[in-house]
């Protein structure tokens, strides 16, 4: 396949080496002017990809945009005008809520969303370092993307495990869920997520819990409190090592995805009428934080 990826970070990069070692015609978008990007994966040599081709945008039967959540709009809607009405859209980040804005300007394409489990880490512009094995669910975000489930062959091919979730809303909350717990309190007391564990968390991530159940319930999203709690726990024990992305983001004094993930559970808990004050105070933190960087 013809394949462009919009934002080659740290799991855009992941995903280009790997799809271009299945034998994929693969390209990058990214912010930068550069015409190639040459990106090396762990202690293999690098490869070289065509970047900011438009000739390759109008030829991609798959873009995979792997930009933020708050990034998504502004990075898709400048491209579209030069996307086969064919092309798949398919979309992976963390957070909910990015593709609102943009449903109606992306209705005519088939579009998929993702959530993944992959790690990757991206030390400079040039390498970056598959940290983590995962999962990679897929799902149809309307109707023409139904047809799609032929993607989890052509990913799977690439970075297993990949699998075709025909309820990827309930995979998206459950990601979120997680990271809603781990994320705010991680980034605003910069640690690693192994921390979490510490006797002083357990009352926040109880609480944040409780709420998370209550709005998914209200969502009619399958879920049972002490599972969700239960699978927080074994998230943060399997990554204890890790830095979460938001973590990294607040160390670096750069936007977080806190909108698309506790604002979103703040926003759907409105919708219901569901007071949810742990999350929310913690919502406001972060913000508070993001706004002092740039005053």
């Amino acid at each position: 396949m013809n394949i462009t990826i919009v934002g080659p970070g740290a799991i855009g990069s992941l995903w280009a080496i790997k799809l271009s070692q299945a034998g994929h015609s693969v390209s990058l978008w990214s912010r930068t002017q550069s015409s190639s990007t040459s990106i090396a994966l762990d202690d293999s040599a690098a490869i070289t990809f065509s970047s900011n081709h438009v000739r390759d945008l109008q030829a991609a039967d798959l873009i995979l945009f792997t930009v933020k959540a708050w990034q998504v709009e502004n990075a898709t809607t400048p491209l579209l005008k030069h996307v086969h009405k064919d092309a798949i859209l398919l979309f992976m980040h963390n957070g909910m809520g990015a593709l609102d804005s943009i449903e109606s300007k992306i209705s005519t394409n088939p579009v998929v969303i993702a959530t993944t489990t992959q790690a990757a880490f991206k030390p400079s512009s040039e390498q970056v370092n598959h940290t983590g094995l995962g999962q990679t669910q897929l799902g149809a975000f309307n109707e023409k993307g139904t047809q799609c489930g032929f993607l989890v062959d052509v990913l799977n091919h690439a970075l297993p495990d990949v699998m075709w979730n025909p309820t990827i809303q309930q995979a998206l909350w459950n990601k979120l869920a997680v990271n809603c717990a781990i994320n705010p309190l991680t980034g605003l007391n910069q640690i690693k997520n192994g921390q979490l564990a510490d006797s002083q968390y357990l009352e926040a991530l109880s609480d944040i819990s409780q709420e998370l159940y209550l709005v998914m319930q209200a969502e009619n999203i399958e879920c049972e409190l002490e599972a969700l709690r239960s699978t927080i726990t074994a998230v943060i024990q399997a990554t204890a090592n890790n830095n979460s992305s938001m973590k990294q983001d607040m160390y670096y004094q750069r936007q977080t995805e806190i909108d698309f993930i506790t604002g979103y559970l703040i926003r759907r808990a409105e919708e219901h009428g569901i007071d949810v004050p742990v999350n929310r105070a913690l919502y406001q933190s972060v913000k508070k934080q993001e706004q002092s960087w740039t005053n």
